[in-house]
């Protein structure tokens, strides 16, 4: 149950409220994805962020609210990665980048799934529903097999893109090279880019 919404004190009221809005989600995107939904604190994300806990409250109303937030941040984020005009394998690319480079997003997205119930219910998406329909739209232009079906190739793209980050040691045994390496990131995007120009054969 989310706790009553209060006014922060008269000198949080004086800070800019964009710039503590933004250190605050800087500071929950850290704290989620290192303990997830469950194990992450409110009280912890404030300290991170040098913020008073009522105005976290003030600015996202609960925990869960936070938490929203977050998902439409990423949301903005990742949207100039997806551009239609771009090829699919400049698109996984942007994707493999942003999951290194926003290395606490992609570890939240794990949590999420590890935390998942397994609950049949599915619940429109409208954010990953146009990313199917985009890649459909690409496979009427000839970019993917027509025997290939877009929903199950995006699955198999963002587990390619998340691996380095939420596998490390498996990308290490298998290739010897730290995850975290520019050798291994450079030999990574160029492999996943000939794999992905291959799904139009």
């Amino acid at each position: 149950m989310s706790q009553p919404r209060r006014s922060p004190r008269a000198q949080d009221r004086k800070r800019d409220p964009e710039r503590t809005r933004v250190r605050i989600l800087d500071a929950a995107v850290v704290e989620f994805g290192e303990h997830g939904f469950a194990g992450a604190r409110i009280s912890a994300i404030a300290r991170r962020a040098g913020v008073n806990e009522q105005l976290i409250s003030y600015y996202f109303d609960s925990k869960e609210g936070l938490y929203g937030a977050l998902q439409q941040r990423w949301q903005l984020i990742s949207a100039g990665a997806s551009r239609p005009e771009l090829p699919i394998a400049e698109v996984v690319a942007a994707f493999l980048r942003l999951s290194i480079e926003q290395r606490s997003f992609a570890r939240l997205l794990a949590w999420d799934g590890l935390a998942h119930t397994g609950s049949d219910a599915v619940e429109p998406d409208e954010y990953f529903t146009e990313m199917v329909e985009e890649l459909r739209r690409r496979q009427q232009a000839g970019e993917l097999a027509d025997d290939l079906d877009p929903a199950y190739v995006l699955l198999i793209l963002f587990a390619a893109a998340l691996a380095p980050t939420v596998i490390p040691q498996i990308a290490r045994r298998l290739t010897g090279l730290s995850a975290d390496s520019p050798t291994f990131q450079a030999a990574y995007a160029e492999q996943l880019r000939h794999v992905v120009e291959r799904l139009a054969d």
